[in-house]
């Protein structure tokens, strides 16, 4: 009898710890499901169509990927894509790095720094954009010309120069990824073991040994999760490019996304920017699990 009293009860426990939590989650599941998981879905159908308004879709199988992947300047955006994701990921890594060395601490004026440099971060990228826009004026006028001036070079049109708009891209994007990595990386310099500097310093041991036997080793994990995530943002690199030049001058900036969009919106060939952005899905999904598989056998080894 015991038993048949007590077994209803455990039953009704376990449904509502099973049930709550799906409570909580369930406003955040939704959107997600709307505004992200069905337009993914959507598109993917898509992809596989020949997009007409008012005329009905033409299902056209591959026929979208065929052509979008044979489009030489959609191969020449996949290789801006690359040198800026690449550039921009370890840049911003380097230089998150650096600056989480020197802003390592707990000092009062210390945390105001660190509130001051990760401002990049929680600005919004039009904004910055603007702001880079008119650094890279190309009249003497400009402030980083300006700067120049001081030191005899000339006015370098920087975002209308073929040779020069993808790398001043790369450093606006440095320039806002980088304090983004430092909290990271600044949360794995807060678990290193303070005992091993002052017993490396007693030994006489150098700083690049230090950093390279005892503080590399002891942040893996974090450069591991900032490897991951720039895995994830370098191949979606946008916005930077939109604002700054949208791809141009003579296409020397386009990117894969700014081509999807121009495939999609100007010359409104919907199945077109489906299937590149579903090649670009497939592509960031397959870095990231690799990139998460490397970093679980750099921990294991």
């Amino acid at each position: 009898m015991t038993a048949t009293v007590t077994a209803p009860a455990r039953r009704r426990g376990f449904s509502r710890k099973a049930v709550l939590p799906w409570l909580f989650l369930a406003p955040g599941l939704l959107l997600a499901l709307v505004f992200k998981f069905l337009p993914m879905g959507k598109g993917i159908w898509l992809s596989f169509f020949k997009v007409r308004p008012f005329l009905g879709d033409k299902w056209v199988g591959l026929d979208n990927y065929t052509r979008v992947l044979g489009d030489h300047r959609f191969q020449d955006a996949v290789g801006h894509t690359l040198v800026l994701g690449v550039g921009i990921s370890l840049g911003a890594i380097l230089v998150g790095f650096l600056l989480a060395l020197l802003l390592e601490g707990q000092a009062r004026s210390l945390k105001l720094v660190r509130t001051a440099v990760f401002l990049p971060v929680v600005t919004a990228t039009a904004v910055v954009g603007e702001l880079w826009r008119l650094m890279y004026y190309p009249t003497s006028d400009g402030l980083i010309n300006n700067a120049l001036g001081f030191l005899g070079i000339g006015p370098t049109q920087f975002l209308d120069n073929p040779g020069t708009a993808l790398w001043a891209t790369m450093v606006m994007g440095i320039w806002m990824g980088a304090p983004y990595n430092m909290v990271i990386i600044l949360a794995g310099l807060a678990g290193v073991d303070r005992s091993l500097y002052e017993a490396a310093a007693m030994d006489g041991v150098s700083l690049w040994q230090r950093l390279r036997y005892i503080t590399l080793p002891a942040i893996r994990p974090a450069l591991g999760i900032v490897l991951t995530l720039a895995a994830i943002r370098g191949l979606r690199v946008f916005t930077e490019v939109y604002v700054l030049t949208f791809g141009g001058p003579a296409g020397s900036t386009e990117v894969w996304m700014t081509r999807a969009y121009t495939l999609g919106f100007t010359r409104n060939d919907i199945g077109g920017a489906s299937a590149a952005s579903v090649v670009l899905l497939c592509v960031t999904l397959l870095l990231t699990v690799t990139v998460n598989h490397l970093r679980k056998r750099g921990d294991v080894r």
